[in-house]
């Protein structure tokens, strides 16, 4: 068994030729969150993987073995509720409202521009759905938001987390 002790978030200041010639291991959220896992990369070898307690791994992660090889992460598709607001009898505001309310309860949850993710559960669709929101079921990636106290943010989609954001205003400060 290959033994990990060590993560890159997103394999920051790696050359991209290194990660495009690693080799990968899909891992679905729930063996993500962990930090205690066994799991076999597309090269057929056994990792023990044994990071920090409270680590999460991310899609776009690196993991580094003791014997310096290198694993790129992948999100494995796995079922997921894809939640929009109804074009015919809401608003991008139910969103919104449903995010605050999923959150209330502890939901992980995946936030994007024109829909939310979350792990499968009737009673919650059922829910969404009375608030006039669109549920479907699908089969997708899922990287819920890290933590507002120590998770940063939850993920990245490959961008570099620059605060320029291209406009002509000065940096700004998270107080991080």
């Amino acid at each position: 068994m290959l033994t990990v002790h060590k993560l890159i978030p997103q394999g920051r200041g790696l050359a991209r030729v290194l990660l495009q010639r690693a080799p990968s291991v899909e891992l679905d959220w729930d063996l993500r969150q962990k930090s205690r896992f066994e799991a076999i990369d597309s090269s057929g070898r056994r990792l023990g993987v044994f990071l920090p307690r409270g680590s999460q791994v991310r899609g776009g992660d690196v993991l580094v073995a003791e014997d310096g090889s290198l694993v790129l992460v992948r999100a494995a598709p796995q079922p997921v509720l894809v939640v929009r607001a109804c074009v015919e009898h809401g608003t991008p505001f139910d969103l919104l409202r449903a995010a605050y309310h999923l959150g209330n309860r502890h939901v992980p949850l995946e936030l994007q521009p024109d829909h939310l993710k979350l792990e499968p559960d009737h009673v919650l669709a059922e829910m969404l759905r009375s608030q006039h929101l669109v549920v479907s079921e699908a089969a997708e990636a899922f990287e819920p938001e890290g933590g507002a106290y120590g998770g940063g943010h939850g993920h990245t989609h490959g961008r570099d987390h620059d605060h320029g954001h291209g406009h002509a205003h000065p940096p700004h400060a998270h107080g991080h």
